[in-house]
């Protein structure tokens, strides 16, 4: 079942670029008392159009079954951490392309929480190295999926995966499926938490 998605945002041209992206109906909301009010829906908000209570709004929306995705024009990640710890599920580029925004609102709408990309390998990096590397969890991976797997540990992007081993970013993205399911994690991040 899709949920509802409600969008707010003090910035026109944001408001037009969301519109656009958005593959689902949606509803504006120019009000921040009637935003208060949503029920049971995906709520992405621009962090310019609620500050300074932002994190307030975002409790509020979430004692009314609300999944929230908070959007930034220049994300980072002492901001991410920040909303996620007090509720949100998703947090990302407001700018972001079409592809990444319908990926935050599916990911949101089954329950997972959303990180922009650039984000994630950014907390993956900060995660401390252990003193051995559990390469004991690699044994059921094939041997271009533990290197695929060794990369993508340490925060590399698709991208940077696909030029290093020169194969595309699908083929990156294929073989990362793969590894996730083998390894019984749901991301990069739960693949660094296990092999770091």
């Amino acid at each position: 079942m899709i949920m509802k998605i409600v969008l707010h945002s003090d910035d026109l041209v944001l408001s037009e670029h969301w519109q656009k992206a958005i593959s689902e109906k949606y509803v504006l909301v120019d009000d921040l008392e009637e935003l208060a009010n949503v029920n049971s829906s995906i709520v992405i908000i621009n962090v310019s159009a609620c500050s300074p209570k932002c994190r307030e709004l975002v409790q509020e929306l979430k004692k009314r079954s609300n999944r929230v995705l908070i959007l930034q024009r220049v994300p980072n990640l002492q901001t991410a951490k920040e909303f996620l710890r007090n509720g949100a599920d998703g947090y990302g580029n407001a700018m972001m392309r079409e592809h990444f925004l319908n990926s935050a609102i599916y990911t949101i709408e089954e329950g997972l929480v959303w990180l922009h990309p650039e984000l994630t390998s950014q907390m993956i990096q900060d995660i401390p190295l252990s003193k051995e590397f559990n390469e004991d969890a690699l044994n059921e991976l094939t041997a271009r999926e533990k290197e695929v797997a060794i990369l993508l540990k340490d925060g590399d992007s698709y991208k940077f995966v696909a030029e290093k081993l020169d194969i595309t970013p699908r083929t990156v993205k294929a073989h990362a499926q793969h590894i996730y399911a083998k390894l019984n994690v749901k991301d990069r991040l739960g693949l660094a938490l296990l092999l770091k």
